[in-house]
């Protein structure tokens, strides 16, 4: 599941959410994924909730328009108003992160109308200064306390569809994803676990199923030809194990 950021109408990767690198033209990037048949797209305007910005629905709906998948979009998402006009841009999915710290009845809200299934849960984490892994909310900016397998629990019991879960230190870095988070996280909850931060491989994607995962999404291994080389959007074709 290609995971793609935008910013002010363009595309960026970053690094354990910081160092942003322009990686090219959104449209563009779905073309390609649409002709390399990506199962699910996931956008999200990152730094939406931090720079107070509105939601680009022009813009937002363009790139739903190019696309062949199912489409999700997060970012600046506040009250269900906000969700209504992305559902209605072509989207079927909403992610939420920053505004469920502070309001987790919009779920509740959303799924009313929409169904569970088209609400995703994000929670993004980090070491903290004591090393432990903590939630963080506005694009990592801000802690919030929270543990994230607690708080994974908390998301489901309020009605959440799915829960995304994002390792902030391993994001950008190739390094696999935090198994021990994606089995901590699997093992308490019952709703499908999408997991992102630190894809390198396709072994890593399939140790992170091993580990629990229902889906695996990625965002630096599908738009670059390899670590520390340049921009070349790509996606594994199909792989079959025979353990």
């Amino acid at each position: 599941m290609p995971v793609l950021l935008l910013k002010n109408g363009g595309l960026y990767k970053t690094v354990k959410f910081k160092n942003a690198t322009y990686i090219g033209d959104p449209i563009n990037a779905v073309k390609i994924f649409n002709e390399k048949e990506a199962d699910e797209l996931v956008l999200l305007d990152y730094n939406a909730t931090t720079d107070g910005r509105g939601i680009d629905y022009k813009k937002i709906s363009e790139i739903a328009g190019e696309a062949f998948m199912p489409m999700a979009y997060g970012g600046g998402i506040k009250n269900l108003d906000d969700a209504k006009r992305v559902f209605d841009c072509g989207y079927e999915k909403v992610v939420l992160n920053s505004i469920l710290y502070i309001n987790l009845k919009l779920i509740e809200e959303i799924a009313g109308i929409y169904g569970a299934q088209a609400v995703v849960g994000c929670v993004d984490f980090k070491k903290n200064l004591f090393g432990k892994k903590k939630t963080y909310s506005a694009s990592g900016t801000k802690a919030t306390g929270h543990e994230p397998s607690e708080w994974a629990v908390t998301l489901e019991k309020a009605g959440i569809g799915e829960i995304m879960i994002n390792s902030i230190d391993r994001d950008g870095t190739w390094d696999g994803y935090d198994e021990d988070m994606i089995i901590a996280i699997s093992e308490k909850i019952n709703v499908p676990l999408i997991v992102c931060g630190g894809a390198g491989s396709v072994e890593h994607m399939k140790a992170a199923v091993i580990a629990g995962a229902s889906a695996v999404a990625a965002g630096s291994m599908f738009v670059y030809q390899k670590k520390g080389k340049g921009v070349l959007i790509s996606f594994p074709a199909e792989v079959i194990y025979h353990d």
